[in-house]
């Protein structure tokens, strides 16, 4: 079964991404494009001003030597300085690869070299020494450009400048070479590469896709797929704009809409920030949803007695509104009534304490999530959507539709999508999304685009409407001793709609039984721990008192009674380590990498099965 229907690769007539950022530039002039937040106070950045700053750092990199096809490679957190350079450099014909500020010095060097980058942009002193470290073995670096200098006042290095110097370079450029902008941005052409984005190499080395022009203008014509919105309408960004996601969401769909971002101070501030912006569309990977979640249930049980019992009066109603939005009835005239009073009384409330007061749209996807935790979303009020894409189709295949409501599944192919599920239960794609390959690497390009069909690595089934759902990646099916099939995930994702569990990693291929590796939420369980005077020192005895042990254990029995036997988890062991998104055992959005996990923690998982 295929499912497609027509579609645009061009938006507000434009073909190209230079293109339509001078148009847009040119049609918003003064009014407001982002916003930073600098000594406490939101400070605007009008799109004239993006626009000027993005002309010059584009001609500042002109004059250092910067070719038709370069590749620039940005390695900073989310800020104003990144879309600058992005749409810079993409303006004077170059290609702009982000590198996650989380990479070491040595997973640096790899994609330096492997994409060729010519000009590396480091956001402070700490970027800056990764690159410094390992410069030696990048023959193809040219220039090293900092974008905060703070700390380097006395450092000189012939290879290094500060941002503020390279677009002083383009002003003088601009002076010398009247209309040279004007005409670099003609240089692109739709099915020209644009960005590279970096696959996080969980199953290998990172591979660099090729995404062009009209693959990220085929996604942004279809950027009010969760809410139609405009100009002044706020956003939030703060996951990496390494990731296509939120590059998506931040810098190129904002083209279209005309709607303000607003950059996080830092991963640690995205809650009181998310609370200040208010945004009317947000989106986040399940990790945050299931915080958000814990944060609440965890203030729940702080709560009063009647604290308690009108949270959960009002969620009752919440979710009888929410069963009818997704039976595709319309809530009666009374349940509605009484949905308001329960919305001004609590709801409205809670959701405020998250900053999802003023969502019109929020969407959740990079990663499956439980769709218990969906309808608890939606019982607020919240629309949440879940979405489906990957890096090689530019970010967005389905999506689910606001009229029609599968939970469990990711929706509907998105307009212009082909979905097609293969005769071994992978689900392919085809559309004008697809990338061009994987760059210098046309063997494994070869293995992952067919006859013009994506081959995505993820196991699924589609219903007859077309709605799609996601068991498992190919390669993570599990096999047990006795033959019988798992798709984890979908265990996983159960264990982690406990406020107690942060991630989990379910393992059993060709074992008699299934067991579990589990990430506990440091916060709750500490509470929880607090709450009941259980004595700990640090993370790693708080994960061994009996105690922990024993709350974990029943989280694993309430998620083992909802499933087959087969699927059943017999033994559980605890990660005994706070993890970040600079270990190795997680990806940078925070998902455990499985394959990793299973050799680093081999001794731990063989005892488990030696015990039994």
């Amino acid at each position: 079964m295929a499912v497609t229907t027509g579609f645009s690769t061009t938006v507000f007539g434009q073909d190209t991404l230079p293109k339509l950022f001078r148009h847009v530039v040119r049609e918003r002039g003064h009014r407001v494009a982002m916003r930073e937040k600098d000594l406490g106070v939101w400070r605007a950045v009008s799109w004239h001003e993006y626009g000027e700053r993005a002309k010059h750092v584009g001609l500042g990199l002109v004059a250092l030597g910067l070719r038709h096809r370069d590749v620039v490679s940005i390695m900073a957190d989310n800020c104003p300085e990144w879309l600058y350079t992005d749409l810079g450099t993409l303006s004077v014909g170059g290609v702009t690869n982000g590198v996650y500020t989380t990479d070491s010095a040595r997973q640096v060097q790899f994609i330096v070299n492997d994409s060729g980058t010519r000009f590396f942009f480091a956001a402070d002193e700490e970027q800056l020494d990764k690159i410094l470290e390992v410069r030696a073995g990048c023959p193809e670096l040219v220039k090293i450009v900092v974008f905060d200098t703070e700390g380097l006042h006395a450092f000189k290095d012939e290879q290094v400048m500060s941002f503020d110097e390279l677009l002083e370079l383009g002003l003088r450029y601009e002076a010398e070479n009247p209309g040279a902008f004007e005409r670099m941005i003609e240089l692109a052409r739709p099915d020209d590469l644009a960005i590279l984005v970096y696959t996080s190499g969980t199953t290998g080395p990172p591979k660099g896709a090729m995404l062009s022009h009209r693959n990220i203008l085929f996604q942004i014509d279809y950027s009010d797929y969760v809410t139609e919105l405009h100009e002044g309408d706020q956003q939030l960004s703060f996951l990496p704009l390494c990731h296509i996601a939120e590059r998506t969401v931040s810098v190129f769909n904002p083209l279209r809409t005309g709607a303000t971002i607003n950059f996080a101070e830092s991963i640690d501030t995205v809650p009181d920030n998310l609370r200040e912006v208010a945004p009317a569309l947000f989106f986040a990977v399940p990790r945050i949803w299931e915080k958000f979640y814990s944060a609440v249930a965890l203030r729940m049980r702080d709560a009063t007695r009647v604290g308690r019992l009108a949270y959960h009066w009002a969620l009752s109603v919440g979710a009888r509104v929410a069963e009818q939005r997704i039976a595709g009835r319309r809530p009666g005239l009374g349940l509605r009534l009484l949905f308001r009073v329960a919305d001004f009384l609590v709801l409205d409330n809670v959701k405020r304490s998250m900053g999802l007061h003023r969502a019109r749209g929020t969407a959740t996807g990079a990663a499956p999530i439980a769709p218990e935790l969906i309808k608890w979303y939606m019982a607020l009020g919240v629309d949440m959507r879940e979405v489906y894409g990957q890096t090689e189709n530019c970010g967005l295949a389905t999506a689910m539709p606001v009229d029609h409501i599968k939970l469990g599944t990711v929706g509907l192919a998105r307009p212009g999508t082909e979905v097609r599920v293969s005769p071994d239960g992978e689900i392919l794609l085809k559309g004008p999304h697809v990338f061009l390959g994987y760059y210098k690497n046309p063997a494994k390009t070869a293995e992952t685009v067919v006859e013009g069909w994506l081959h995505t690595g993820d196991v699924g089934v589609m219903d007859d409407d077309g709605f799609v759902r996601i068991t498992d990646r190919m390669k993570d099916i599990i096999i047990t001793a006795g033959g019988k099939n798992v798709t984890p995930s979908e265990i996983e994702n159960q264990l982690k709609f406990s406020p107690y569990i942060s991630d989990a990693v379910v393992i059993g291929d060709k074992r008699k039984f299934l067991s579990c590796l589990v990430m506990i939420d440091h916060e709750t369980v500490a509470q929880f721990a607090q709450e009941r005077n259980v004595p700990f020192t640090n993370f790693a005895s708080l994960c061994r008192t009996e105690e922990v042990q024993r709350l974990i254990g029943g989280e694993i029995d309430r998620v083992n009674r909802q499933l087959a036997r087969v699927e059943t988890i017999k033994k559980f062991r605890l990660i005994e380590q706070i993890l970040t998104a600079e270990d190795e055992e997680l990806t940078p959005t925070m998902k455990l990498k499985r394959a990793f996990v299973n050799r680093k923690y081999k001794d731990v998982i063989d005892a488990m099965y030696a015990e039994a």
